[in-house]
C-alpha cells in the first residue's frame, strides 16, 4: 500500500486542486488555499478501479484477464483511500462489483448482446 501511496505522491495526485485552483494566481491568500485542502476530492485510484470495473464488465465475458487484473488491482489499492482526504470509496466497490459480475458472466458463458 505504502508503494500505491509513493506513486500517488510522486504523479502529484494529492496536491493536484492546488495546482489547479491556485496556479497562475498568485493573489490567493492562505485562507483560501485552506479552503481548497479542505474540499475532498476522490481517490484516483478509485476512479480508474472504476473504469477498469466497466471494461471488465463490457469485455470480460470473453476476456476474462480483465476481470481478473481488475479485482486484484482493487484489492491493492483500496488501502490507498484516506477518508480524511477524500470523499468516499464507493468508486473502488462499483469497479470491483462490475468486475464480478464480467467474472460471473465468463464463467456461466453468457455474453452481452452489443459484443457479439
Amino acid at each position: 500500500m505504502t508503494f500505491f501511496k509513493k506513486v500517488s505522491d510522486i504523479f502529484g495526485f494529492t496536491k493536484l486542486k492546488e495546482r489547479l485552483y491556485c496556479e497562475g494566481n498568485e493573489g490567493i491568500s492562505q485562507a483560501d488555499r485552506e479552503y481548497i485542502n479542505r474540499i475532498k476530492g476522490q481517490n484516483p485510484f478509485g476512479i480508474i478501479s472504476m473504469f477498469m470495473g466497466g471494461a471488465s464488465f463490457a469485455f470480460g465475458p470473453i476476456y476474462v484477464a480483465f476481470p481478473i487484473i481488475t479485482i486484484i488491482f482493487c484489492f491493492m489499492t483500496y488501502g490507498t483511500f484516506d477518508r480524511e482526504k477524500e470523499d468516499n470509496p464507493w468508486t473502488f466497490f462499483i469497479g470491483f462489483c462490475l468486475a464480478l459480475i464480467g467474472l460471473f458472466m465468463y464463467l456461466r458463458g453468457i455474453v452481452h448482446k452489443l459484443i457479439v
